[in-house]
């Protein structure tokens, strides 16, 4: 598409000159892409591909969305580099009805400097930090190694990754050499079984919380959820339980009795702003503090908020964050107030509107503020993804041994997280069946409703088949959210299993080559009848 819009002239030259840097460097990449050869192998018809790309590029308002379909598949990269490019030589971008970024009440991912000017690496695969995240893809051999600075210790929080990490096995073997695997979860999952501590938590129906996904633009929503059911007992919230583990380990004090008593001043009489500058003064004399200081505010600040909204105190730091950064977009949501009291009038918007509410309203020539470049534009030229995109003409995938594509982790009506672990609540699809075309189950010789084979270069499963006419040819699925172990209720003495582990057949080395996202949604496998 973007060979096609290239070629004819289709891209936004003013927008082009304007906003990016690098444009001729990458025509020259694009003005050799063998477009007709490469529909034909992704088995789509030419004149119908042009005709959408021409529309897209003549479009007034156009935008790009794209989901885990192409980011879990080969080329992962260089598929995002790809989309973003799709729509910013077309000019969709900072302008409404296209593509644009949006602020975060919470900035889940950051930026990671390169090794050479401080950024992380890992000790063992020797991995970059990417958005301050390693990836997950990578632990097992991080652990499984003899190297002499291996992570020896875990703690699992809210995850389950011997079920929905890629390579089940992989990571069951890392696991047990373990020293030390600490599990906080809600459920008794498969990674909890493992563990030498589980640490039962409560769930998001027990305690406030909320989602960090505020990705609206131009208007930016949040909400803070209240529980709707009595925690049960034997069971804290996740801060609590990390603040007794910092306790415990003389990492954390056991009172903090001065920044405690300036909290209830302050929330008697929060714009008089005593309690920051009494935290400010706290971290100066207790520096190591700073690394926990949101268990600083849970134990102080925290105390104050009403109805047991204890664990919802960090959103106060962000919300002073949030509108001192974005003050202008906060004051047109109505909010009033200069400086720190702005963010406090924000904090309490948040506290009392159970609903949610607008956090933030944008305009979109902001956008380009968002943009972190020096010179505020957008740089096209990226080497790595020059060199991938030059390497698809010799590409060649074996298909002799696996003649089948597997999408493992497809969202379908009932995938469910790990808290439901019995599945008598589905209505239809209780296995989790692999879905195929009716034409390639009967060239191999499976029924529909019978039980097939299925089995990848790591391992081997049992599936339910079912025929689908939505399938390409030489595709077939499995969903996400089954494989997990629970008690049946009419059998209480059997360990039941609940679908497909679909992470058995999926292996931590067929991933991307920069990021080492696994390719989920490309598992080279066959299927035999049984």
């Amino acid at each position: 598409m973007i060979a096609i819009i290239i070629n004819e002239n289709l891209v936004d030259l003013d927008f082009i000159n304007k906003h990016t840097v690098d444009f001729e460097k990458i025509k020259k990449s694009f003005s050799t892409i063998p477009i007709r050869e490469y529909i034909e192998k992704s088995n789509l018809d030419y004149e119908l591909v042009r005709q959408v790309t021409i529309g897209f590029a003549k479009s007034k308002k156009a935008c790009v969305r794209v989901d885990l379909g192409i980011q879990q598949s080969i080329h992962s990269t260089l598929n995002s580099y790809l989309e973003k490019l799709l729509f910013i030589v077309t000019g969709n971008f900072g302008k409404e009805g296209a593509n644009n970024l949006h602020t975060q009440l919470v900035p889940i991912v950051g930026h990671s400097d390169e090794p050479e000017n401080g950024g992380k690496t890992t000790k063992v695969t020797g991995m970059k930090e990417i958005g301050n995240f390693f990836p997950p893809n990578i632990l097992p051999a991080e652990i499984d190694n003899e190297h002499s600075d291996r992570i020896r210790a875990l703690i699992v929080d809210s995850a389950n990754p011997i079920l929905t990490a890629a390579d089940s096995k992989a990571y069951i073997k890392a696991f047990k050499k373990l020293d030390l695997l600490v599990v906080i979860d809600v459920a008794n999952t498969e990674t909890a079984k493992m563990a030498d501590y589980v640490l039962p938590t409560q769930s998001q129906f027990e305690k406030w919380e909320a989602a960090f996904f505020t990705l609206d633009f131009p208007t930016n929503y949040f909400q803070l959820r209240k529980p709707i059911v009595k925690a049960l007992g034997n069971t804290l919230s996740e801060p609590e339980i990390y603040k007794r583990l910092l306790v415990a380990m003389n990492l954390f004090p056991k009172k903090l009795s001065f920044l405690e008593f300036m909290a209830k001043i302050h929330s008697r009489f929060p714009s008089f702003g005593l309690f920051p500058v009494a935290l400010k003064i706290y971290l100066i004399l207790f520096p190591k503090l700073k690394k926990s200081i949101l268990i600083v505010l849970y134990e102080t600040l925290g105390k104050t908020l009403k109805d047991g909204a204890r664990n919802a105190v960090m959103l106060w730091g962000v919300s002073h964050i949030y509108a001192k950064k974005y003050r202008k977009a906060v004051l047109r949501t109505g909010l009033k107030g200069k400086g720190f009291k702005l963010g406090e009038a924000l904090f309490k918007k948040i506290i009392d509107n159970k609903s949610g509410l607008v956090i933030s309203k944008h305009k979109f020539d902001e956008v380009w503020e968002l943009v972190k470049t020096k010179d505020k534009k957008i740089h096209l030229y990226i080497p790595e993804m020059i060199t991938a995109l030059k390497d698809l003409k010799t590409e060649k995938l074996n298909t002799d041994i696996f003649p089948f594509i597997l999408a493992a982790g497809e969202r379908r009506m009932y995938n469910a997280n790990q808290i439901y672990r019995d599945p008598n609540w589905r209505k239809k699809d209780r296995e989790g069946a692999l879905r195929i075309h009716p034409n390639d189950a009967i060239k191999i010789g499976v029924l529909n409703d019978n039980y097939a084979l299925i089995k990848s270069e790591k391992h081997q499963i049992k599936v339910k088949i079912e025929y689908d006419n939505a399938m390409n040819l030489g595709f077939v699925s499995l969903p996400h959210g089954y494989g997990f172990d629970y008690i049946d209720a009419e059998k209480p003495t059997k360990i039941m299993q609940n679908g497909p582990k679909i992470n058995m057949l999926t292996s931590s080395e067929n991933c991307d080559p920069i990021t080492k996202t696994p390719y989920h949604k490309y598992v080279p496998v066959s299927i035999e009848s049984i």
